[in-house]
């Protein structure tokens, strides 16, 4: 593993514009991704298509308004209704990512041949005008048994970042990855 984060490190650097706060935000995230998605963890896409596919009816919904047959006076009432759906599928969406989403980035599968039956929840925030990172870690089902403690860190992106905006991914992984082995409660490796 060592040797894969070498390599990525010298073959593609990711480079940010350091006064732009959502694509630093966005390359930490990618980075995470890539990190839990090596640990073992598959990522868990139902979210995902849960949401494509919502937007997929809200298009149809509007699709269907605009090219009906009949002009205005005459379909005045299939309007109503067409406008009516839209405004509720696009709530339930809204609710959706309020309630089930939130600031999170991935949402796992738990590892193949782990005693846990849960994913993992991973979630970023960089507010604006900030450099505190903060990065938490949560089972995707809080509610099971074998769901672990929720863990978190707050860093400033400072610490990851050269002056030129490149991530120095080594540091970056090091911290990522004792954060991860925090929430499935392994030890600290002694170095």
């Amino acid at each position: 593993m060592q040797e894969k984060k070498q390599e990525m490190a010298t073959k593609n650097p990711k480079k940010a514009n350091l006064l732009d706060h959502h694509s630093i935000k966005h390359i930490l995230d990618e980075s995470v991704s890539e990190i839990v998605t090596s640990r073992g963890y598959v990522e868990d896409f139902r979210m995902s298509n849960v949401r494509l596919f919502m937007g997929s009816i809200i298009i149809v919904i509007a699709l269907v308004a605009q090219f009906y047959k009949k002009k205005f006076p005459e379909n005045r009432d299939f309007l109503i209704g067409c406008i009516v759906l839209y405004v509720v599928f696009n709530g339930l969406l809204q609710l959706i990512i309020y309630t089930k989403e939130k600031n999170a980035i991935l949402f796992t599968y738990p590892p193949k041949g782990s005693y846990t039956s849960t994913g993992l929840v991973v979630s970023s925030k960089l507010p604006r005008f900030s450099d505190d990172y903060t990065l938490s870690i949560a089972s995707a089902d809080p509610k099971s048994i074998s769901a672990g403690k929720p863990v978190q860190f707050t860093r400033s992106v400072t610490q990851w970042f050269t002056k030129d905006g490149v991530l120095v991914e080594g540091l970056f992984w090091k911290d990522v990855e004792a954060l991860i082995d925090d929430y499935a409660g392994e030890p600290k490796k002694n170095k």
